[in-house]
């Protein structure tokens, strides 16, 4: 049976890192990207890490004509990975139909485009946004899904009921929807990590940067939460447990024998840390002070989360390994390769 998985959006922060997975798990990977939010470099990158250069292809998934055309040629495909998707919560709330027609599209493409495929398997990148704020922590797979904060959240939850209608209809698509919470770290080789073009959306390339010098000082979206310390907490998780994560959904997939064709599970670590527990750990292992001010809370933010865990380390055999200070000195490792 062919090994060829197509990992939409695999030049980007977690794609990249999950190809990189994949091939040193033996996997043929292909990637279709169309650079919006990453770098082509990133696939010579991935070849340097693995030996292995994944094919690639430069285009937007709503382009429903190039995508029939890509499955046309590629229809010994046995499953794929769909990170492909704007992500700036703060964007989204001020953009919200780019958000609503990208992410919601192209997901739709991509299912409709899976019927030239004799495999219909799907990993699909979901979140924890879908969430809420939650009643109580941690929070399980069971939790009552809430209003969005956000408009990118609230197409993470949409998509989720495209796919779980899509499964209802069709018996032989077979869906995991993967809720991660907050993605942290880089590859040990500092060849790929988080790059975002622009003013940095996420909390750990903004500290990094800043720690740098490139940004003059961290801005901390509010300090009067119900919290230890005022700042929002989340659950962070090392991006290469997150992709590996995803190499055990895919498996799971291949080798399917339930009845239930589309489930989802949390991949976090099931600790909660602050905005400050994160600067903290920074100057631990870097010995410098990161300058910061407090600002005012960011539109769609939420309190606090963090994630319940026992489903996905029962049934996909996965669990995070990496600690906090990991993944913030692998952070670090991989700004100095950017900034020499």
């Amino acid at each position: 049976m062919s090994k060829k998985i197509l990992v939409t959006g695999g030049t980007g922060y977690i794609g990249s890192h999950t190809v990189v997975e994949l091939i040193q798990e033996g996997f043929e990977v292909v990637i279709i990207d169309d650079l919006s939010n990453s770098q082509v470099e990133v696939v010579d990158r991935i070849a340097d890490i693995t030996g292995v250069k994944p094919g690639f292809e430069q285009f937007n998934l709503c382009d429903e004509g190039l995508l029939s055309d890509f499955f046309q040629r590629h229809n010994d495909i046995v499953g794929v990975i769909h990170f492909a998707a704007f992500k700036a919560v703060g964007e989204s709330v001020t953009k919200p139909l780019k958000y609503y027609r990208n992410n919601l599209v192209s997901l739709m493409n991509v299912l409709e485009s899976l019927d030239h495929l004799s495999l219909k398997n799907v990993v699909f990148s979901s979140s924890c946004t879908v969430y809420g704020q939650p009643d109580n922590l941690p929070v399980t797979e069971n939790a009552p899904l809430k209003p969005a904060e956000s408009p990118y959240g609230n197409t993470k939850k949409v998509c989720e009921e495209i796919l779980l209608d899509a499964c209802s209809a069709d018996i032989d698509l077979n869906v995991i929807s993967l809720r991660y919470f907050n993605p942290v770290g880089a590859h040990e080789s500092a060849l790929i990590g988080e790059l975002p073009k622009g003013k940095p959306n996420n909390l750990m390339p903004f500290i990094t940067q800043t720690g740098a010098g490139i940004l003059p000082e961290l801005s901390v979206f509010g300090d009067d939460y119900d919290t230890e310390d005022g700042t929002a907490i989340r659950d962070y998780v090392h991006v290469v447990d997150l992709a590996k994560a995803h190499i055990a959904a895919v498996k799971h997939l291949l080798n399917i024998s339930s009845d239930n064709n589309y489930q989802h599970y949390n991949i976090g670590t099931g600790n909660g840390y602050s905005v400050l527990d994160l600067i903290k750990s920074f100057e631990r292992h870097t010995g410098q002070k990161l300058p910061y001010k407090i600002v005012g809370r960011r539109a769609g933010d939420i309190e606090k989360i963090y994630a319940g865990t026992a489903l996905a380390n029962e049934r996909l055999n996965w669990s995070a390994k990496l600690e906090l200070d990991e993944m913030v000195s692998s952070a670090w490792k991989w700004q100095k390769t950017l900034k020499n």
